[in-house]
């Protein structure tokens, strides 16, 4: 199977403090790839690292064999990296369907002074397109009674929906999910969960997500990675990940000899 990304060696720091240190792993195309760990393992920094927010202090990453370490945080969605934040990033004011459509930006061919002429028949067919993309992402994530409502009147867990659909509006090859279902309550999360897994497997994008909810990390992941200190301390399939003393004591507060007794939550099929 193609490697769709490649992190070698990835190191981090902060003046005289290691967020991370000497990370490496590849995530399959069209896998879904979790990375958990305690808080302050390093989690969000190596997410950051990958979309182009922070520049690693040493090593590597790729994008279906490119090397894209020093490509611009600008430059990265372009490339095909989509993401979600741990805090909603949306424009409260704009509507569901406007900030959707922020997410299709980067493929307009029209620039603002073609843009502005949207008489002319490649520039309105060129529009009709995209908004016919988002209607049906808006579908797909059954958000059709809020199209037109502002971003900011819906409740936490519809704008953590509408986050994720302009992220799947930049059609990327690599989609990264901070934390997706935090704050949500349980029908919530069975929701996204099932979101998630469909737009792997319907829609073919390969996604690195970070979660807390164990459960449903260890149901819907193909692969697990855990990192603790900014170090990998485990990788493999969630059950292997999930038996592995390492991980019980450093992510699961277990000690060594003590057996793993965490179910896997079902997510909603």
């Amino acid at each position: 199977m193609a490697e769709t990304l490649a992190v070698r060696q990835i190191s981090l720091r902060f003046g005289g403090v290691k967020a991370l240190t000497d990370v490496s792993f590849a995530v399959e195309k069209g896998e879904l790839f979790s990375i958990i760990g305690p808080n302050g393992a390093g989690k969000t920094s190596m997410i950051n690292c990958i979309s182009g927010r922070y520049k690693p202090s040493e090593g590597q990453i790729l994008l279906d064999g490119r090397d894209i370490t020093k490509a611009t945080p600008n430059q990265r969605p372009k490339l095909g990296i989509g993401r979600t934040f741990q805090n909603l990033a949306l424009f409260h004011h704009m509507s569901v369907l406007d900030n959707i459509l922020v997410g299709r930006h980067h493929l307009m061919r029209n620039n603002f002074v073609t843009g502005s002429l949207y008489w002319l028949p490649g520039v309105r067919s060129e529009e009709l397109a995209h908004r016919r993309r988002v209607e049906e992402i808006v579908d797909f994530l059954d958000l059709q009674a809020y199209r037109k409502a502002p971003a900011g009147t819906l409740s936490y867990g519809l704008r953590k929906r509408v986050e994720l659909a302009r992220a799947m509006a930049l059609e990327p090859k690599l989609i990264l999910l901070d934390e997706p279902m935090a704050g949500m309550n349980l029908e919530e999360k069975e929701d996204m969960a099932r979101y998630i897994v469909d737009l792997n497997e319907e829609f073919g994008m390969t996604v690195v997500m970070i979660e807390h909810d164990m459960g449903v990390v260890m149901d819907i992941s193909h692969r697990v990675m855990v990192l603790d200190f900014g170090r990998r301390i485990a990788l493999g399939r969630p059950e292997a990940v999930l038996a592995d003393p390492h991980v019980r004591k450093a992510y699961l507060g277990e000690d060594d000899d003590e057996p793993a007794t965490l179910e896997p939550a079902r997510a909603a099929s």
